[in-house]
């Protein structure tokens, strides 16, 4: 039988993945690509039969260009972060879009969670911060989804202080 850590049979205190929200699927990123490419076709035919072929190749640039900066849009929507509590240690890992990880480890009774907030009152951002380190997270959350968060895990940091 598999030797076991205690930390694989227990239950964390608190787990949470932060994922940024994003409206539009891949299938999506190909509608609008195509509809844009449609919509270069009958200017650039007239721009041809009028002898003003080059501009043809700086409109399928512009598509080129939307295709390119809504596929990094969809590779940044791929980021998450995990968040776990134990009874010992906070575990955050980050994950960007490209699949890189950085794990980061702290004491739970020496990290705290610190929220910077605007002139309106609303969560601007979270802090893990410890006397060496401070670590922004769910930087790509809204607000509102900030601050619900915040309340969640806050409490649980609490109550794990005992």
């Amino acid at each position: 039988m598999p030797k076991m850590t205690t930390q694989t049979q227990a239950r964390p205190l608190f787990a949470a993945k932060l994922t940024p929200h994003r409206s539009m699927g891949r299938r999506g990123l190909h509608a609008v690509v195509v509809v844009a490419m449609l919509l270069t076709i009958i200017p650039g035919i007239a721009f041809v039969s009028m002898g003003a072929w080059p501009i043809v190749g700086f409109m399928g640039l512009g598509v080129g260009l939307i295709w390119w900066a809504l596929s990094a849009h969809q590779r940044d929507g791929r980021r998450y972060e995990q968040v776990t509590l134990w009874p010992d240690q906070l575990e955050l890992k980050q994950v960007d879009g490209t699949g890189k990880e950085t794990l980061t480890r702290f004491n739970p009774f020496f990290v705290k969670l610190v929220i910077d907030r605007d002139y309106n009152e609303r969560t601007t951002a979270l802090h893990l911060r410890t006397r060496d380190r401070d670590v922004e997270l769910g930087a790509f959350l809204n607000p509102d989804e900030k601050s619900s968060f915040a309340k969640a895990f806050g409490t649980a940091l609490k109550r794990s202080r005992g």
